[in-house]
C-alpha cells in the first residue's frame, strides 16, 4: 500500500508501509518537526541522535519532533512508519489520556524504543492494519478514529516500555511513577535555564536531598546526572546540526562561561566540543551500540 495522508485544519497525520526496498521515504529530514513512530523487524538498523540501533526483535521507535532519525538499513519484513504533527495530536495537552509524557516521550534514560513479545506484536499490527483499512474508507469520522488508533498504540507501548526501563520504580506505587513524570518533564522544559537539582527540587516541592536520595532508593540515574546529559545532548545535537560555534551553544544553553561548558562538556563527553563535531563529521566512533 502506498504512503497514505490525513490533513485538515493545521492537523496533519502520514502513514508509510515500508520494506528495505523504500527506506527511502521514511528518512528524518523529510519529517523534521513531527513526531514519527517507527515499526521495525529484525535486521533494521538505524540511529536515533547518537544512539545506533541494531534490531533484534520487533520494535517500536517513538523519536520525538527535537530527536534526529537515520536509517541505516530496513528488513525485508514490512513495517510501517508513521508521523504527526501536536495539531494531530500532543501527549502534552492528553496526558491525562496516555499518561506516557516523561516515559515512553521526554523520559531521562532518552529512550525512545519498545520491543514487543509475540503477544504485543500481535496487537500492534493489528492496530497498524486498521489504520491502513481506515485511509481507504474516506469516512466523515476518519480524523477521530485515526486518532483512537494512535491513542491504542501509545498506551500499549507506554505499559510495556515501563516494565522494560523503569526496573524498581515499576513495583512503586503510582504515585512514585508519578514523580519520576514529572522531574523528566520539568527538565525537558528547563534544562536550558535551570542546571541544578536544588532548581527542580524547588519545582518538585521537596528539598534537594530528598530528591537525590529517591533516585538513589530507586536504582535511577542521579538528578544532577539526569540534567547534565540532558544539556549534553542537546549541546551535540547543536554541534552536528548546526553551524553555531561552542560558545554560542554555551550560550544557548544557559551558561555564562563558555570556558565552564567546554570544561563540562570535555568531562563528560571526553573530547572537547570541537573535537566531537570533527570527529563526528570523519564518521569515527561518537556512537553508543545496542
Amino acid at each position: 500500500m502506498a504512503a497514505q495522508l490525513f490533513e485538515a485544519n493545521y492537523q496533519r497525520l502520514g502513514f508509510i508501509p515500508f520494506t528495505a526496498a523504500s527506506a527511502s521515504l521514511v528518512q528524518h529530514q523529510n519529517y523534521e518537526g513531527y513526531i514519527k513512530v517507527l515499526y521495525a523487524h529484525k535486521g533494521a538498523q538505524l540511529d536515533i541522535d547518537f544512539t545506533h540501533y541494531h534490531v533484534q526483535q520487533p520494535t517500536l521507535f517513538f523519536i520525538n519532533s527535537n530527536q534526529y532519525l537515520h536509517i541505516h538499513s530496513l528488513q525485508e519484513t514490512e513495517g510501517y512508519f508513521m508521523y504527526y504533527n501536536r495539531d494531530f495530536y500532543c501527549v502534552q495537552i492528553h496526558d491525562a489520556e496516555v499518561a506516557c509524557d516523561g516515559l515512553l516521550f521526554n523520559n531521562i534514560y532518552q529512550m525512545p524504543s519498545v520491543v514487543l513479545d509475540r503477544k504485543e506484536q500481535a496487537i500492534v499490527e493489528s492496530i497498524f492494519e486498521q489504520i491502513q483499512e481506515e485511509f481507504t474508507l474516506a469516512a466523515a469520522t476518519q480524523e477521530e478514529m485515526l486518532r483512537i488508533y494512535v491513542k491504542q498504540i501509545i498506551i500499549r507501548a507506554t505499559r510495556v516500555w515501563k516494565k522494560q526501563q523503569l526496573g524498581l520504580l515499576n513495583t512503586q506505587p503510582n504515585h512514585e511513577i508519578e514523580f519520576f513524570r514529572a522531574f523528566s518533564r520539568w527538565v525537558e522544559i528547563h534544562y536550558r535555564t535551570k542546571h541544578l537539582v536544588a532548581d527542580y527540587a524547588e519545582l518538585l516541592g521537596v528539598a534537594p536531598k530528598t530528591l537525590t536520595n529517591k533516585f538513589n532508593r530507586l536504582q535511577l540515574p542521579s538528578p544532577n546526572e539526569v540534567i547534565k546529559d540532558r544539556i549534553l545532548l542537546e549541546a551535540k545535537r547543536l554541534l552536528i546540526h548546526t553551524t553555531l560555534s561552542a560558545k554560542e551553544i554555551a550560550y544557548d544553553l544557559g551558561y555564562d562561561d563558555p570556558a565552564y561548558f567546554n570544561r563540562l562538556f570535555t568531562k563528560k563527553i571526553g573530547d572537547s566540543p570541537n573535537v566531537f563535531r570533527k570527529k563526528y563529521i570523519e564518521g569515527k566512533n561518537v556512537q553508543l551500540e545496542l
